[in-house]
C-alpha cells in the first residue's frame, strides 16, 4: 500500500490532518508556505506552491499528493499528473473549486438547483442583472475568494467598477460572477467523501452559522429538518461529487431558503470548516476519511456518536498571551468540551481553534461549546 502522503498547503487543516495519519501508520508530509505555520508538525519543506519546480521536488518524495487549500495552479497540477503522480483530487475536479464560473457552468450541466446567475463583464451587465432581480446581488471574484473575501452584495451598478479594474489590469479579463441574493432561512454544509472507484460516505447535513462571512458555529445534524431536506442535501452532494469527480473530501454549501428549496452557494474539494465537528462527534472524522479516500481505502462509517455536536470557532483568541493560557479555565469550566488549538498567533478575526461539545440535549451541548469558546475570546 501507498503509505506516504504528502499535503500541500500548511495551515491548520494539514494540521489537523497529522493525528489521522499518525492513527493509522501513515507517513506524512508538509510542503508549508512559510515557516512557523499550523502543520509546522509535519513540515519537511517550505516553498511556494506556485513553482513547478518546488512541487514537483516534494511531490516526488510522497506517495500520494493531497491539499490544504485549493489555489495549487492548474498546470502545476497537470505537469504532476503527467509526470505519473498521483494527485488528489485531480485538476480535472479541483479546477471547479478553483473558478466559481466553472463551477456554476458544470452545476447547471448537471441539474443542480443553484441562485440564479450570469458571467458579467461590465458595469451595464451588472445593472441589467440587478434590474431583472429586484435591485440587489451578489457579486463575486471568480477565484481566490474564501470566508467572505471576494465577496460583495451590491445594489447599484457601478459597486464593482474596481474589481473589473483590477482583472483588466493583472491581465485576466474583466469577468465577475453575479448571482441573485437569496432571501434564506439558514446556511447549511453537506460533506461526502469519496475515493477514485467511486465509494461515497456522507455525514449528516449540517446547521452553519456566519458572521462577518466567517463560519462561526457548526450544529450537527441540522436541527427542525423540514420534509425530504437530509435526502435532497445528500443527493445534491453526492451528485455533484460524482459528476466532477472528486477524490477525497467534498464540502456542499447550500442554502435552505424561505420557500423551503435547497440551493448550491459554494464548494470546497477538501476537509472543511463546517466538517471540524467530526473529529469528535462522528465514527469517522473528516481528515481520516480524506486519507482513506486519497489512497483508494475502503471508508469509515459516518454516524454520530451521539445525537447533537457544536462546533464552535475561535476567532481572534485573546488580545494578550496565547490559547493555552485559558486551558485551566476552559478545562475547569468546562471538563466535557473538546478543545483544537492550531498553533496560531491570535489576530482579529482569525481562525486559531474551535471546541467541540457533543451529548444528548443540544442546548445543553450547544451552552458548553459557546462557554469555552467565549473564554477564549476577550
Amino acid at each position: 500500500m501507498r503509505d506516504t502522503i504528502g499535503v500541500i498547503g500548511g495551515g491548520q487543516l494539514a494540521r489537523m490532518m497529522i493525528p489521522a495519519a499518525v492513527n493509522l501508520g501513515l507517513n506524512i508530509k508538509v510542503l508549508e508556505e512559510a515557516e512557523g505555520m499550523s502543520a509546522e508538525l509535519a513540515a519537511t519543506g517550505v516553498g511556494d506552491y506556485r513553482d513547478l519546480e518546488t512541487v514537483l521536488a516534494f511531490a516526488r518524495t510522497v506517495d500520494v499528493v493531497t491539499f490544504d487549500h485549493e489555489h495549487v495552479p492548474q498546470a502545476v497540477l497537470r505537469e504532476l499528473v503527467a509526470q505519473g503522480i498521483q494527485v488528489h483530487p485531480g485538476p480535472d475536479a479541483l479546477q471547479y473549486a478553483q473558478d466559481k464560473l466553472l463551477m456554476r457552468q458544470r452545476l447547471a450541466e448537471l441539474g443542480l438547483p443553484m441562485p440564479d446567475w450570469a458571467a458579467i463583464e461590465s458595469a451595464e451587465d451588472l445593472g441589467d442583472f440587478l434590474d431583472a432581480h429586484g435591485g440587489r446581488a451578489v457579486v463575486k471574484t471568480a477565484r481566490g475568494g474564501y470566508d467572505g473575501k471576494g465577496v460583495r452584495v451590491v445594489s447599484d451598478a457601478h459597486e464593482a467598477d474596481d474589481w473589473f479594474q483590477a482583472l483588466a489590469e493583472d491581465g485576466r479579463g474583466g469577468t465577475l460572477l453575479v448571482e441573485e441574493f437569496v432571501a434564506f432561512r439558514r446556511e447549511l454544509a453537506q460533506l461526502v467523501a469519496r475515493r477514485p472507484s467511486g465509494e461515497l460516505g456522507i455525514w449528516p447535513v449540517v446547521e452553519t452559522v456566519q458572521r462577518g462571512g466567517v463560519c462561526a458555529e457548526v450544529v450537527a445534524p441540522a436541527p427542525n429538518p423540514v420534509g425530504r431536506l437530509p435526502e435532497v442535501a445528500s443527493e445534491i452532494a453526492s451528485t455533484i461529487a460524482s459528476g466532477l469527480g472528486v477524490t477525497g473530501v467534498l464540502a456542499v454549501e447550500l442554502f435552505e431558503t424561505t420557500d423551503e428549496r435547497l440551493l448550491v452557494n459554494e464548494l470546497a474539494m477538501r476537509p472543511h470548516n463546517s466538517g471540524h465537528w467530526t473529529i469528535d462527534g462522528s465514527t469517522t472524522s473528516q481528515f481520516e476519511q480524506h486519507l482513506r479516500a486519497v489512497l483508494d481505502l475502503p471508508l469509515g462509517a459516518t454516524g454520530n456518536r451521539d445525537p447533537w455536536s457544536v462546533m464552535v470557532n475561535i476567532l481572534g483568541g485573546p488580545e494578550e498571551g496565547s490559547l493555552q493560557d485559558r486551558f485551566a479555565e476552559v478545562f475547569a469550566a468546562h471538563p466535557t468540551v473538546k478543545v483544537h488549538a492550531y498553533g496560531k498567533q491570535p489576530r482579529p478575526g482569525r481562525k486559531v481553534g474551535h471546541v467541540t461539545a457533543c451529548g444528548d440535549d443540544l442546548d445543553e451541548v450547544a451552552y458548553e461549546a459557546r462557554g469555552a469558546a467565549s473564554i477564549f475570546g476577550d
